[in-house]
């Protein structure tokens, strides 16, 4: 009986000492902290770059005006054509002159009988005047003779205001260029019929200086405050055109808007370049190419080594067999690779492969090691 009590007792306790074996064996093995991560490393040198902020850009003209009729009549003429040069004061359409013409003469005409008029109850005044010394007409008749040159006079200036509103008439009736640049293409015929301010005739534009405008947000204002004031660099502000080249001549800060999108938290900055070839167009969208802070010899680490914690950048640095999680400010990324502005020094190492299984203190187990990020742009 008791042989039979013994083996009993051995056969449940036997497989609880086996599984509590087993159990501390994979606790180990699972344990990530037992174990050294295998990484491959970089270590970190300087590089001489020219860092650039890129923004999207738009071309526009420093002066454009939109050419609307002020009088009402037919299309007698067009003297340019769609999309010709045009010098200030050239003429571009020609709206009937003939009732204008009509009318100012007949305002001149009513001038002249004005003055007329005025001249000859001037005359009977000064006539008035040497009786009234004698005493030989009634002091009431000399009275309305001063009435008379004083109504004279305001018929005079009613007359010439006459005249000065039939001019400007006749003058709206020839549209001439308000600058030089260039024009559009015309959305009315000769014998198009035409009304004050209606339809659109056409548009002008300059084109040479041209403008480009680009958005910043509001923690950018003081930086680009600053470049409006003193010398600015001439590669401080490039183009890059939608064929991938570079637009040869720089630009300069002219302004930045008076004021901040409530909504939106941005301003519009505006450059200036030169456009004698008309190579940038109205409309066209360029990208801006901004010189930063990124000058010189700078720290330069693969982007891939970079980890994103809460809008906060990250490298794990190696101190012996561990990892060290280190923040840094990045600055321009160079397509493969990125500029450390701060928290990095020169000659650290760093992981640059198998950090998705490191934390603070892990232990690595390091390979290979490259030698340098991708190459930068100068």
């Amino acid at each position: 009986m008791k042989r039979n009590l013994s083996w009993l007792l051995a056969a449940l306790v036997g497989p609880f000492v086996l599984v509590s074996c087993g159990g501390d064996q994979n606790a180990q093995q699972q344990n990530p902290a037992a174990a050294a991560v295998p990484v491959n490393t970089y270590t970190v040198t300087e590089e001489s770059v020219t860092g650039t902020d890129t923004y999207p850009g738009t071309v526009v003209p420093l002066k454009e005006v939109e050419l609307r009729p002020q009088v009402s009549g037919y299309i007698t003429n067009i003297y340019v054509q769609d999309g010709q040069r045009v010098t200030k004061g050239q003429r571009l359409y020609e709206i009937d002159q003939s009732k204008y013409q009509a009318t100012y003469q007949q305002a001149q005409a009513n001038l002249q009988s004005a003055k007329a008029n005025l001249e000859r109850v001037k005359k009977d005044l000064e006539r008035y005047e040497r009786l009234a010394e004698s005493e030989a007409i009634a002091r009431q008749q000399l009275d309305y003779a001063r009435t008379n040159v004083q109504t004279a006079q305001a018929q005079v200036a009613a007359a010439q205001a006459q005249v000065n509103s039939a001019s400007t008439d006749l003058g709206y009736a020839t549209i001439n260029a308000p600058f030089d640049g260039t024009i559009g293409i015309s959305q009315v015929r000769v014998g198009a019929q035409v009304s004050p301010g209606q339809p659109l005739l056409n548009t002008i534009s300059s084109t040479d200086p041209i403008a480009v405008d680009f958005v910043i947000n509001q923690q950018e204002i003081s930086r680009f405050s600053q470049l409006t004031q003193g010398q600015q660099p001439d590669s401080l502000f490039m183009l890059m055109l939608n064929n991938s080249t570079t637009y040869p001549y720089p630009g300069k800060l002219i302004v930045i808007d008076r004021a901040i999108g409530r909504q939106s938290g941005t301003t519009t900055v505006r450059l200036q370049f030169p456009n004698q070839d008309r190579t940038l167009i109205p409309g066209m969208t360029v990208n801006v190419r901004v010189l930063n802070e990124d000058i010189g010899e700078q720290v330069v680490i693969p982007y891939k080594s970079v980890t994103e914690q809460l809008g906060e950048y990250f490298v794990y640095v190696v101190q012996g067999d561990s990892v060290v999680q280190q923040n840094v400010q990045l600055g321009t990324r160079f397509g493969s690779s990125v500029v450390v502005r701060e928290g990095l020094e020169q000659g650290k190492t760093i992981v640059v492969e198998g950090l998705q299984k490191l934390r603070q203190g892990a232990k690595v187990q390091t390979g290979s090691q490259q030698s340098e990020p991708a190459a930068a742009a100068r």
